[in-house]
Formats: C-alpha cells, structure tokens, sequence
C-alpha cells in the first residue's frame, strides 16, 4: 500500500491481466494568474471497469483531475498544462472536448449549471439529440436514464421546479443516457438526503457491474468504501493510492488532508485498533474480539410511544432579569400550498425558543425549507399564523423581521451581490438606516467572527465556496438577529470547511442567538443540535431531543433517515451516543 505522504509521482500499477483504461504521466496544471500548480505531477493508472474513488479537501486539485480527463483543461480552462493522458491506449493530445463527449461523462458539483431545457425529458434527450440519435432509441435511452436515478413521473416537470437532490439525479441522468465509457461524478450527492444518497450509490454500483469506468469524487469518506482503490490527493499531489481497507484505516492522514474519516475506524482508532470496520457488525466483532467478549450486550430497542411522541428537551423558559420568555417564533397550524399545488406544509405547530439549536430534517421535498421560509416571512401560509417575537408576522413589515430572523440561503451565491467583501456585509445595516459608523462597527465585527477580514476588499464571488458560506452567514450577522435559520450550511464544503463552519454556528449559539439548521447529514445533527424536528410530507413527525430521535427505529425507517453509524454501534453495548469521540469515552468506561 502507498500511503505515505507524496512529495512526485505516486503509482499503483495495473496488475497483471487487467489493462489500464486510462494512464497519466506527470500531469500538472497551473490556472492562468495563479501562483501555485492546481497539480503536480500526478501519475495514475486506472483498470479497466475498475471504480475509483478521489478524496482531498477542497483546493487540493480532484476537480481540476477530473477536468483533464475529459480535456476541458486544458481546452476550454486557460493555464499551463504539462504531461500524457492516455485513455483505452489512446492519447488524448490535440483531442476536442466534444470528440470525447459520448466516450467521457461529467457530473459537475455546480450541477445546476449543466440544467438549462425547459422539462426533465428534454434536458435528458438534448445530447442525444447533439448526436444526430435514432429517434426510438433516443426515446429508449431518456426513459431508461430517467427511470435508473428515481424521476419516472417528472418528465414534463420543468427543472427549476425541482429540489435541490431531484436536479442532482437528473444531471445524472443526462449524463446516463450518453452510456459513456467512463463517468466522471463530481461530488454527486451533494444535495441529495440519505435515503437519495443510497439509491445514487446503488445505481453507480449497478454502472460499476456493467462494465463502467468510474472516477467518483467524495468528501464523505464512507461514501467510497466500495470503490475498488481510493486515490487521496493533497496540494495537488497524490499523498496515497491504495485500496479502502488499507487507505480509510489511516485516519490520521485522512484528517490531515481534510478528508472526515469513517466515524466507525474514528472509534476504532480511538481505541487503538489500527483498522477499516466494513460496516457496523464488522466493526462490532473487532470492538469485542480486542477486549475478550467482556462489554455489554444490548439489542437496539423499538420505538417506544413515549419516544414517538416525545416534547422537546425541557429549556430555560425565562430572560435574564428573571421574567417569563415567550418563543422567539411560532407556528401554529400552519399549511402552505403553491397555486394549484397540493400541500407543501400542512397543519404544523412549532415553536423555536431563545438560545436553541433545532436541527430540522427530512427527505427532499418534506417541506423543510418551505416551513423555513415561512418562518422568515419569505413566504405567507395559507392557513394558521407564523409569528415572530409574537407578532403575527403577517402583520409585520420586513425591515421588522429582518432585525428578528436572519436566512442563509443553501447556495450562498443566491444572496450575493455587491463587489467586496465589505459591501456585502455592510448592505443590510445601511438599509436599516443605521448610522455609517454603527455600520462601520458592525461590519468589522461580524467579519473578524467568521474570518473574512483580510479578504474585505476581494469580490465575493473570487474567493472558495467554503468563504463565500461564511460571507452569507456575516451578511445576516451584521443585522443582529436573534434567530439565525440555515439552509444546508455545509453543502459542497470540505471537512475542514465544515467543521470550521459549526465552530461558528456554535459560538454564535453560545452567544445567545437561536439556531435553526436544515441539514441531510446525520452526523452534523448528532454532534450539534439539541432537539430535532422531522418532517414527512409536509407534517411534524417528530419534535424532540437528539437521543430519543436516534432511538427511534420506526419512526426513523418511515422517513429514511440513516442514523450515524457510531450511534448504530454504541447501541449494540447499550449506549447511545452521539459522536466516535463520546463512544469510545464511554466504551473505556466499561473494561
């Protein structure tokens, strides 16, 4: 195995019998006006039907990686471009982006770039149709691309109707239909929730079986178990090539390079077992194997109906000064339907306290982000009330609401729009008629609390996605609101980014504003928040603590949310814990 940290050309060659479908020799790329490669010297070789998974953080190079392989660098990306790609024996020197079009597919991570047709049929058909395609077999080819990622029914939808996940699935799709020889995902569940995550995985393990080439890009390391190799990639270099059982078992070197390690090899690690657990039975088996069968037993319980009911976490209900606190927002019996639309929301009773942290989850389409929006006025329900600070936020004017409920939106680049830094954040103060200098005062602020100082003259939309997250959350800071919703805070960021994000989230917490985060990614809930809501088809399903919701096996089966692992194995010793750091504390406990 190769997993030392590499400093030139790393490879693991084909063995015998198995003929490289690609090869790269000393491939390296420098953006025009950068200062430093994007990649150096990268030498790989692929199998022939092999999968392979690419980790790193972001700005480490596996998109730039995967932009050389289908020549769009260096054809349609400007920058200096150095070494060999050879693709099926073939060299791709002097070879047109669209020339590989049928052979090399890409699933972008800006996905909603690559959607532009005014229905989910015609986005699928349109390269087909590029291709001069037979029109039966076209036909053939859109309902079987369709079908394979879960949209049969949405052919006539138009694509800015969808959910985020639903457009993740048709870029898929689209490029599915092409049936290319190689397949290029780009982080391609990004916005999908867990039970959407499943179904891309089980259909890229189904184009992995029919012969696909497959280069998968993943921060999500768990996601990448059933590649065939795993390719790490560090500051532009491959820093391991080596299969998931050796590679997913260094744990520090993952975390190094800004990869989230598998929380099951976390704990693992943390009890000095230096090895890759398969899944949960097998890391079970490993757990009690090292400490001679001496830990508890304890079989996951059923969903009890106290749990499946359960009342929030009891909180403090007063101010400081001692007097009664009201919810900061309420919903009470509140439904939202598009026109001519069925329910989005339907009779939904919710109140967010001062100083809470509500993880707010679901599958896509549950209604989570509508009720959001009704909750900062984005939206007026069509029946019940929404009132914050209690007032009827009807009745309230949005200058009123906005100094009550800040929004950060999924994309952050939805809410972006001044040329510097400082502009963005600053807009939102001067529209409240606020004086230059408490402007001034708040600006410096709310951008030395997430980091962004010294980029205060840069235009928003040159600096990381990662920057422009926090720059979003800065912007709403800056008009001191007392509830802070955010949409998917750590969609398309690295580890680092991520949890650099939640210290955030929860310092501004701690601080006293209350925090409502909308999010597919079940270990965030687990480690953050201190109650849950789920939603299900636009109603409440559950309203509670953080440990009776992952306790809830049926309720948690009725709505496809996947526990975390750690919290599925603590469970098989009678714990139920919510991090591989509070596992394994307990776990040494007990021998």
């Amino acid at each position: 195995m190769k997993v030392e940290r590499a400093a030139g050309p790393n490879v693991e060659a084909p063995t015998t019998g198995a003929p490289a479908f690609i090869e790269t020799h000393g491939l390296s790329f420098t953006y025009h006006q950068s200062a430093r490669p994007a990649l150096s010297g990268i030498s790989f070789a692929q199998r022939q039907g092999e999968m392979v998974g690419v980790m790193g953080a972001s700005g480490a190079g596996k998109s730039t990686f995967a932009k050389c392989l289908n020549r769009i660098i260096p054809e349609l990306e400007d920058g200096v471009f150095e070494g060999t790609i050879h693709l099926d024996g073939r060299s791709l020197e002097g070879v047109s982006v669209a020339e590989l079009a049928g052979t090399v597919a890409m699933v972008f991570q800006d996905f909603e770039a690559q959607l532009f047709c005014t229905t989910v049929a015609q986005e699928v058909a349109f390269a087909l149709e590029q291709m001069a395609m037979e029109r039966e077999q076209m036909k053939k080819r859109v309902a079987q691309a369709i079908e394979a990622v879960g949209l049969r029914g949405f052919e006539r939808r138009d694509p800015t109707s969808l959910s985020g996940g639903e457009k993740q699935r048709l870029a898929i799709a689209a490029v599915l239909a092409l049936n290319p020889s190689l397949v290029l995902l780009d982080e391609p569940t990004t916005d999908l929730d867990p039970e959407g995550k499943v179904q891309v995985f089980e259909l890229i393990a189904r184009l992995r079986t029919s012969g696909h080439n497959l280069i998968v890009i993943e921060h999500e390391a768990e996601e990448l178990r059933r590649c065939d190799r795993l390719l790490l990639i560090d500051d532009g270099k491959v820093a391991a090539d080596a299969a998931p059982a050796q590679l997913l078992a260094e744990v520090e070197l993952l975390e190094r390079c800004g990869v989230h390690a598998p929380g099951l090899n976390r704990v693992l690690n943390g009890l000095g077992i230096r090895a890759h657990a398969q899944n949960v039975d097998h890391a079970e088996d490993m757990i009690r194997n090292r400490f001679a069968h001496r830990l508890p037993v304890a079989a996951p319980t059923p969903l009890s109906t106290e749990l499946e009911s359960c009342d929030p976490l009891p909180i403090d209900t007063r101010r400081v000064d001692g007097s009664p606190s009201g919810p900061l927002a309420e919903v009470r019996s509140a439904s939202f339907a598009y026109p001519e639309g069925p329910p989005v929301v339907s009779s939904v009773d919710l109140e967010i306290r001062e100083g809470e942290f509500v993880a707010l989850v679901g599958q896509n389409g549950s209604g989570k982000t509508t009720l959001a929006k009704l909750i900062v006025g984005l939206l007026r329900p069509t029946a019940g009330v929404v009132a914050i600070a209690g007032k009827d936020i009807g009745r309230a004017d949005a200058a009123g609401v906005a100094r009550q409920v800040g929004y950060v939106f999924q994309n952050p680049d939805h809410q972006i729009f001044a040329d510097s830094v400082e502009d963005e954040v600053a807009f939102g103060p001067r529209n409240l008629g606020l004086a230059p200098g408490e402007v001034k005062r708040r600006s410096e602020t709310v951008l030395e609390a997430v980091g962004l100082t010294a980029q205060r003259a840069s235009d928003p939309f040159l600096l990381s996605k990662g920057e422009r997250q926090r720059l979003a959350v800065a912007s709403v800071l800056a008009m001191q609101p007392r509830l802070l919703i955010l949409d998917e805070p750590t969609t398309g960021l690295d580890y680092r980014e991520q949890r650099r994000m939640m210290h955030l989230v929860v310092e501004l917490n701690r601080s006293g504003i209350a925090i409502l985060m909308i999010t597919h990614t079940p270990w965030l809930v687990t480690e953050y928040a201190h109650r849950v809501v789920l939603m299900r088809a636009g109603r409440k399903l559950f309203d509670g603590g953080v440990r009776a919701f992952v306790s809830g096996d049926a309720m948690l089966a009725r709505s496809s949310f996947r526990v975390p692992e750690v919290t599925q194995l603590a469970r098989r010793f009678g714990a139920i814990s919510l991090s591989a750091e509070e596992f394994v504390r307990w776990l040494k406990t007990q021998v």
